[in-house]
Formats: structure tokens, C-alpha cells, sequence
């Protein structure tokens, strides 16, 4: 009897042993579980074709913003073969936003930047800019576009509807203004361009972020994970001026170096060819501190 319990015992710790090393979806066939209400759901149906970002009869996306004036989204978005991220499932894949030396919006010389827009988060009186929100977002570097980070790229930001900041910023590079910050880092900065958390680039694997923006305190919290672990806090909740209400945008915005007109001027060389793929991409509502893990 003892022997037997013994042979149990090492059978379930083999069994267990195998299935930690195994993908989440090889073990359970499920990605983590979405347990607040979805406000806008940015995941990618699996069977997506370019196009369909194209229209806004076919996209989830605004299919006229934020991108270059000459270029469609279909010309944009590319859906690379990168893995499960830990809120898609069999029915979504990751999206790939690019930049290339044609990402130039309207006049704006300085930038190179291609942004996605949910649809239906309007720049006034839009639901993602009311009560408490959480946005959640997947990223991976496609090491065939790599980024260059000499420069400054905002890759997720809320933008107040006069233009006139952004509520937060995930960005990685060289922050203008802030070089002794390492470049190969993500990072949350608040409305004042003030750094609140940070962690290395990891160029194999998912890294899994979360951002939850209380309108009503003014406040925010980040939350990360990497490959398929549970998100977990990494900030307190921090004070943080989120008024002005605005519109989400995932993607890549790159600013130029040389100049003090980030906007309409400075150096961007040629040939761009730049990406970062992106999955599990949602805003759900967090009241009464709800927050999917």
C-alpha cells in the first residue's frame, strides 16, 4: 500500500511537471478569462482578412485614423505567426501595426505613426473615458521590424480631446528630454511625461500589460505579466490628472530626434520598415474594482 501511494505520489508530480512546461493552450485549450464587461474589444477574429480593416462596415477599428494620408489599414496591419497571447483564444491572433517612410499623417513631417482607434470611443463623451477602466494589451517585437531605439515611440496612449496631452503613455526608446532613462525598457509615463514604472524589452516572448484609469479619483495602476502568468500589480494606485476625456489609440508613433518641432520637423531616415505585434488588446470596466487577470 505504501509502495503504491508512492508510485501515485511521482506519477502526479511527473504529470504536473509536464504540464507546466507545456503552452497554456497545449494545457487547457483556454485562454485566461475575461471577468469584467467588455467596453471595446480589440481582439482580431481569427479568420480577419487585411481588408476588413479597410471599412467600417467590416472594422473594429476607426478605418479612416490615425495613419498615413496615401496608406489603407490593409496596407498597414500584417498577422504574423506569433503564438497565443493570454486573452486571445483559437478564435483571435495578433495583429502586427507597421510604420514604414509613408506613416506620415496629415502635415505632421515630424512623426512617423500608424494609431488604431476602437470604434465607437468617440473624442467626446465616449464610455472608455467614463467611471473606471481598464485597457489590457499584449506586445511582442518582430525581430524582422525592429524598432529603433534611438528614437521615441508611444506604442498605447488615451489622448484628451483638445489635443493637448495624453493621460498616459506606454513607450519605449530614447524619451526626449528624459535620455538617462534606459531605451530598452517599456514604459508608463503619467500626464506629465513622468515615468511611473518600467521593465526590459524581452525580444522571445509575450509581455502582458494592463493600465486601469479611474476617471472619477484621478488616478491610475499598472499591471504586468509575461508568456502566460496571471497579471499581477506592479504600482500602487498613483495620482494622475486623467480629464479631458479623449480616445484611446494602440500602434506606433514615432518621434523624430534633432529637433524641438517634434511635431512638424527633425530626422527620421528613410527606408523604415518597423513593427510590433499586439494581441489580447480590450477595455473592460472596473467598477467596483473589477480587473481581469
Amino acid at each position: 500500500m505504501h509502495s503504491t501511494t508512492t508510485l501515485l505520489s511521482l506519477l502526479s508530480a511527473a504529470a504536473a511537471a509536464n504540464g507546466a512546461s507545456l503552452p497554456r493552450d497545449s494545457v487547457c485549450g483556454a485562454a485566461a478569462e475575461i471577468q469584467c464587461p467588455i467596453v471595446f474589444d480589440g481582439r482580431v477574429s481569427a479568420d480577419a482578412q487585411p481588408t476588413d480593416f479597410d471599412s467600417a462596415s467590416t472594422s473594429i477599428f476607426n478605418p479612416d485614423y490615425v495613419k498615413g494620408n496615401n496608406l489603407k489599414w490593409s496596407d498597414i496591419l500584417q498577422f504574423p505567426d506569433a503564438g497565443t497571447t493570454h486573452f486571445d483564444n483559437e478564435t483571435h491572433k495578433p495583429f502586427e501595426v507597421t510604420l514604414s517612410d509613408e506613416s506620415i499623417f496629415q502635415s505632421q513631417q515630424g512623426f512617423r505613426r500608424a494609431g488604431l482607434q476602437f470604434n465607437g470611443d468617440t473624442n467626446n463623451g465616449s464610455p472608455g473615458s467614463q467611471g473606471v477602466k481598464t485597457i489590457h494589451f499584449s506586445v511582442k517585437i518582430d525581430p524582422q521590424r525592429g524598432l529603433n531605439l534611438s528614437h521615441e515611440y508611444i506604442l498605447v496612449w488615451h489622448e484628451a480631446a483638445d489635443y493637448s496631452a495624453n493621460q498616459f503613455n506606454f513607450e519605449t526608446g530614447t524619451i526626449i528630454g528624459q535620455e538617462g532613462l534606459p531605451k530598452d525598457t517599456y514604459k508608463v509615463l503619467n500626464r506629465n511625461n513622468q515615468q511611473i514604472w518600467s521593465t526590459p524589452i524581452l525580444e522571445d516572448q509575450w509581455q502582458n500589460f494592463a493600465i486601469t484609469l479611474d476617471f472619477n479619483q484621478n488616478t491610475l495602476q499598472v499591471y504586468y505579466s509575461e508568456a502566460d502568468e496571471p497579471l499581477e500589480s506592479v504600482t500602487d494606485v498613483v495620482s494622475n490628472n486623467n480629464a479631458g476625456e479623449g480616445q484611446y489609440q494602440i500602434g506606433l508613433l514615432k518621434k523624430p530626434t534633432g529637433t524641438d518641432d517634434v511635431v512638424n520637423s527633425g530626422y527620421q531616415e528613410s527606408g523604415i520598415d518597423e513593427g510590433l505585434i499586439y494581441g489580447s488588446l480590450f477595455v473592460e470596466d472596473s467598477a467596483n474594482g473589477c480587473v481581469s487577470l
